[in-house]
């Protein structure tokens, strides 16, 4: 449905651009976002750029550096048809390339996601811009439901190992930001054959944003935001 997407239906609706990390979290936002907000909202993912060569080909896909990523969000501030600019970027990779990371606060992950959020927001300086960080990375919301990963690889053996690991923690966006144990390396461990840009609009859009809100709660609160536009 978010593929073939009418655009005549969109230029009497809110339009948003999502700046994002790579060609899973655009899939993500056309097969699940485009249908769930119908006729409310249109939104337009635009996948970062990594470098642009003499040639003027543009490479995306992937954050490489703080600085391309403010230069993309104010680029695309420069769209006087959109209502906002936000980011569905990974926070994991994210906090370690801002330049002000040493000014980011708060002992649990909710806290400190928060904190660079805010500092993000004051760095761009425009009232059109809501950032958006992924705690810590787009896999956390396909863990929401081991029944459905099951399923995806034709699997349901495996089931109960994944739902260990969801009983840890007291919701999926908490899964540790380490790199041996975060979410997309789990199910790579689990699932030798996961594909990113595969497997996980695949999955989340089989979960559907309902259940994923419920159990995700910055998710949430960033859907809230865009709801309330």
């Amino acid at each position: 449905m978010g593929e073939e997407y009418n655009w005549r239906k969109a230029i009497i609706m809110k339009k948003i651009h999502i700046l994002v990390e790579g060609q899973t979290e655009e899939t993500f936002v056309k097969r699940v976002f485009l249908p769930y907000f119908g006729n409310k909202l249109y939104c337009n993912p635009v996948i970062a750029r990594t470098k642009k060569v003499k040639s003027g080909l543009i490479f995306k896909g992937g954050i490489t550096s703080y600085e391309k990523v403010k230069n993309d969000i104010i680029r695309l501030l420069l769209d006087s048809s959109v209502c906002i600019v936000t980011t569905m970027i990974d926070y994991y990779g994210f906090s370690s390339m801002v330049p002000f990371k040493d000014k980011i606060q708060g002992h649990i992950c909710f806290d400190r996601v928060a904190s660079l959020e805010n500092l993000f927001q004051k760095d761009i300086n425009s009232p059109r811009f809501i950032p958006y960080l992924q705690l810590h990375e787009f896999e956390s919301l396909v863990f929401v439901s081991p029944e459905e990963i099951g399923k995806a690889f034709n699997n349901m053996r495996k089931v109960n190992e994944i739902a260990e690991i969801k009983r840890k923690f007291n919701s999926t966006e908490e899964i540790n930001d380490n790199p041996n144990t975060i979410p997309s390396k789990r199910l790579s461990n689990l699932f030798p054959s996961y594909q990113k840009t595969l497997h996980g609009p695949l999955i989340t859009n089989r979960i559907g944003l309902n259940a994923i809100r419920k159990e995700c709660k910055h998710f949430n609160l960033w859907l809230e935001k865009l709801e309330n536009l």
